[in-house]
């Protein structure tokens, strides 16, 4: 089974943004953007795209499927 990956860390420390800085601009919790760094939340495709726009790359620069076994 794939697993969801992210970079989404990376990508917010570029633009120097914490977790609250990038929960507020995608209108959720610093805790979903904490799950979602730590890969126990899926966001939404909603919520992924606006995390990619808010940081101004695409999608598939953030996330991407790794397969587990």
């Amino acid at each position: 089974m794939a697993k969801l990956y992210n970079t989404l860390k990376q990508h917010r420390a570029r633009l120097s943004l914490t977790q609250a800085e990038l929960a507020e601009k995608v209108e959720v919790s610093r805790k979903t953007i904490n799950t979602i760094e730590n890969r126990v939340f899926v966001p939404s495709a909603l919520l992924a795209l606006k995390i990619a726009r808010a940081l101004q790359t695409s999608v598939h620069d953030i996330f991407s499927l790794e397969d587990d076994g």
